[in-house]
């Protein structure tokens, strides 16, 4: 936008810095900041330019996240109309994410505003002057990914060397410089919760006894001065309590446990006692639960909202269960859906925990507005999270699970923003997402009355495999054997099995079919489409590499779109 000197033009500064370290002095980098863009602002004094006596600042806030209360009261502004130029000392204060930045123009675009950066020339407003904003852009991207590496290399440098790297502490120990010591208070409600657990046998006991005797969750306090505290345990928070190895004096990282500088606050027997009482309590229910409750109930939808129902059907001495269309399973309708339960639930089993093992991207998106303080434990939380979903605690993945929407051509899983930052130990305000989106990548293909789900190489999701096929793959090889340890003829062998000459011939080229279609038959990973008929045709084909290509995820009648995350 180029000002016009007849028209005041009204120019808002924003500030910003990581860490909020030395903000408590007289004259901060921000004001250091704010004044710099002041002196600018002046120097345009010809051109109409007017200072705006509205503060824009964000102490102790990452560039990476466009969560941040002084840009957002800025945007805000922005839309209202009352700001005409955005004045920055560097445009990384603005942002470093070239996502994010990309955001903010387009906004910027919209309200005919442009932005300034007092220590860097360029005109935002052309070609060139994009170009060179861009590559400004990528280098504060490149630079804050190579400090997040170094960082992560740090801690767990650290954390091997048995010290506590920050975030909120475990209850029962409070932060001692790099280690943590114990605080007897909290003490005894964690012993309490261990040696109650032993006596009453489950959780769900334990949680009930806790809420019957009133105990509720200490009330703390994050690094950035918000409470949280103050309520009944959940069985989240007590598996946690009950599985931490913090309390027997170790420290995690990842998959990994180092012995740590701090005092155990449990005795390693009763710990250890814990632990297999817990495996054995979740291997005992998870038999159970598994064969009379379906893990998807009330959560499946299709695309428009309707319900599938958990239903099941008994052939000889299986039974097979799937989801269906309430609808037309009470045969109000002759269309709709038809999945097998086992495809949708493992699917949806697999991605949440693939999502939640990303701790720090997990963490973000369903509390953006958490502190810095609570990112170093995120990832050593999400892995925690994602064996718990692996695990199938049908409970546990109930309360993240908000909806699983299945369309022909998605199945978007949303989860509880809440509940899910409260199983990643972080604080959620009035102001963060109540439910996020995760679709994953996969479709569906219609495979007779049922629907299957089809993975992006067009092999059926927790698909399991054919008798026919496995049969005919038997065949072929037992038919190969005899003919060459017996010397026989293809006549003679056709005789004998009970076949034509010419049907023992198609089966004998299965003998030579390419090795990865006779693995994905013997792993049940054949296309969706895959029968005797087709795999014979196949074998019309010599080279394995054909077979492969007209046998694999491009085959005919493999489905087209494709639904990534």
């Amino acid at each position: 936008m180029k000002p016009d000197p007849a028209k005041a033009v009204r120019c808002a500064i924003y500030t910003r810095k990581s860490s909020e370290e030395g903000l408590e002095q007289d004259f901060n980098s921000l004001d250091a900041q704010r004044e710099a863009c002041s002196a600018y602002i002046r120097s345009q004094a010809s051109e109409g330019w007017s200072e705006s006596s509205a503060r824009y600042d964000d102490g102790g806030i990452s560039g990476g996240t466009l969560a941040r209360p002084g840009l957002q009261r800025l945007l805000a502004d922005i839309a209202a109309g009352t700001v005409d130029i955005v004045v920055v000392y560097k445009v990384d204060r603005l942002t470093r994410s070239l996502l994010d930045f990309a955001k903010l123009v387009e906004r910027f675009d919209a309200a005919g505003i442009s932005f300034v950066s007092v220590t860097q020339s360029f005109n935002t407003t052309t070609s060139m002057g994009r170009l060179t904003l861009n590559m400004l852009l990528s280098f504060a991207q490149f630079e804050r990914e190579v400090t997040a590496e170094r960082i992560r290399d740090k801690i767990a440098a650290s954390k091997a060397k048995g010290m506590w790297m920050g975030g909120t502490p475990p209850l029962g120990y409070v932060p001692n410089g790099r280690t943590l010591a114990i605080d007897e208070e909290q003490a005894k409600l964690i012993r309490l919760i261990h040696a109650r657990y032993r006596e009453l046998g489950t959780v769900r006991a334990l949680a009930d006894w806790l809420a019957a005797e009133s105990i509720l969750t200490p009330v703390r306090q994050t690094g950035n001065g918000k409470t949280f505290g103050g309520a009944l345990f959940s069985r989240g928070q007590l598996y946690s309590i009950l599985r931490n190895p913090v309390y027997v004096g170790e420290i995690v990282h990842g998959d990994k446990v180092y012995p740590g500088q701090h005092p155990a606050l449990l005795d390693r027997g009763k710990w250890d006692a814990v632990q297999a009482q817990l495996t054995a309590h979740v291997q005992g229910t998870h038999r159970t639960r598994s064969a009379r409750k379906a893990l998807l109930a009330d959560k499946l939808v299709d695309e428009g909202g309707q319900k599938l129902i958990a239903v099941h059907t008994n052939k000889g001495a299986r039974r097979y269960h799937y989801y269906v269309s309430e609808a037309k399973h009470h045969g109000d309708a002759e269309t709709g859906m038809r999945i097998p339960a086992l495809a949708i639930e493992q699917l949806v089993i697999d991605h949440l925990a693939t999502c939640c093992a990303d701790g720090l991207a997990m963490g973000l998106a369903v509390s953006p507005s958490c502190s810095p303080d609570n990112w170093q434990r995120l990832s050593e939380r999400g892995l925690q999270l994602a064996a718990t979903i692996r695990a199938g605690r049908h409970e546990d993945i109930m309360l993240l699970l908000e909806r699983v929407s299945v369309g022909d051509h998605s199945v978007v899983i949303t989860v509880n923003a809440a509940a899910v930052a409260e199983a990643l130990g972080l604080p959620h305000g009035p102001d963060d997402p109540k439910a996020v989106d995760f679709a994953a990548n996969v479709r569906l293909r219609r495979s007779g009355a049922v629907l299957r789900l089809i993975d992006g190489s067009g092999a059926a999701v927790a698909a399991t495999p054919s008798e026919s096929l496995v049969r005919l793959v038997v065949q072929a090889r037992r038919y190969w054997a005899a003919l060459r340890s017996e010397r026989i003829t293809i006549g003679t062998l056709a005789a004998r099995e009970g076949i034509t000459s010419s049907y023992a011939t198609r089966v004998l080229r299965l003998a030579f079919l390419a090795p990865a279609l006779v693995e994905d038959i013997l792993a049940g990973k054949q296309p969706v489409g895959m029968n005797t008929v087709r795999l014979l045709d196949l074998c019309e084909e010599g080279n394995w590499k054909q077979q492969a290509l007209r046998g694999g995820a491009g085959s005919p009648g493999a489905p087209a779109v494709q639904v990534s995350r």
